[in-house]
């Protein structure tokens, strides 16, 4: 997902915005709104990716301790 990401941030920082119509430069808001939260979500998933990790971690240790 983060190549699909840094692809879509290059492609849309290369559009020349002052040719645009006001409903492409409206599209291109939303579009770059959405950018940034899909930027947040992939943060997110990193962060509970870790997460996990530790639990699993943690889970396997009480199994294999007892404790």
């Amino acid at each position: 997902m983060a190549d699909t990401i840094a692809e879509t941030v290059d492609l849309l920082y290369t559009i020349d915005q002052d040719h645009l119509t006001l409903d492409q430069q409206i599209a291109l808001g939303a579009a770059l709104a959405a950018l940034a939260q899909a930027e947040r979500l992939e943060q997110i998933n990193e962060r509970l990716r870790s997460i996990h990790q530790v639990l699993n971690t943690w889970s396997l240790r009480v199994t294999v301790d007892g404790h």
